[in-house]
């Protein structure tokens, strides 16, 4: 991965992290690539998560580090699992110290921390969605005709890939004057559910 198109991946994961976790107390987040880390394997990236220590608490107190990681992925289960479903994550997990294996010291003075591995395929797929956006993940069974009214936009040169066709549509449809009276009429129905 080129440094730019990594940048933008960095960029990308740690708005995601932001947007998903936003109430939760994080230190920093930060994405490693082939080559930072000797755990990283080719075509894998590894998010990590930061959590923040409670105040006035060291680095080297246990029972705050246990406190803080416990507290973290209790409060933002659901997040978590949001997350590591937008962006693909093959593998998530965590612990008290940022450690480099096979070196079990403590990599960072930061706080706990929470990793996810990421293939660089998926990464790149996300920002082709337009990267800098939230893009969330959905899996839908198309029939035949479907499948072949995605590939004849492949084949036309439209979209590099039945995602990127399945966007392009929806587009499509947004541009539509008929769709923002849709989305009128759909938000008057539930500003009239929310009065019962």
């Amino acid at each position: 991965m080129e440094q730019a198109e990594f940048e933008r991946a960095r960029q990308m994961f740690e708005d995601e992290v932001r947007t998903r976790l936003g109430g939760a107390l994080i230190d920093s987040a930060e994405l490693q690539r082939y080559g930072d880390a000797p755990e990283i394997e080719p075509g894998e990236m590894l998010g990590k998560i930061f959590i923040a220590l409670p105040a006035g608490a060291g680095a080297d107190d246990m029972k705050a580090r246990h406190g803080a990681f416990t507290e973290f992925n209790r409060a933002h289960r659901e997040a978590l699992v949001g997350l590591r479903k937008a962006l693909g994550a093959t593998s998530f997990g965590g612990g008290l110290h940022d450690t480099n294996f096979p070196n079990t010291d403590p990599a960072s003075p930061r706080g706990p921390v929470a990793h996810m591995t990421l293939k660089e395929d998926r990464i790149r797929e996300l920002l082709g969605a337009g990267g800098d956006q939230s893009v969330t993940a959905v899996m839908a069974r198309l029939g035949r005709e479907d499948l072949e009214t995605l590939d004849t936009l492949i084949a036309a040169g439209i979209a590099g890939s039945r995602a990127e066709a399945v966007r392009w549509t929806l587009a499509r449809i947004r541009e539509r004057p008929a769709y923002e009276q849709l989305r009128s009429r759909s938000r008057e129905i539930e500003a009239l559910k929310s009065q019962f």
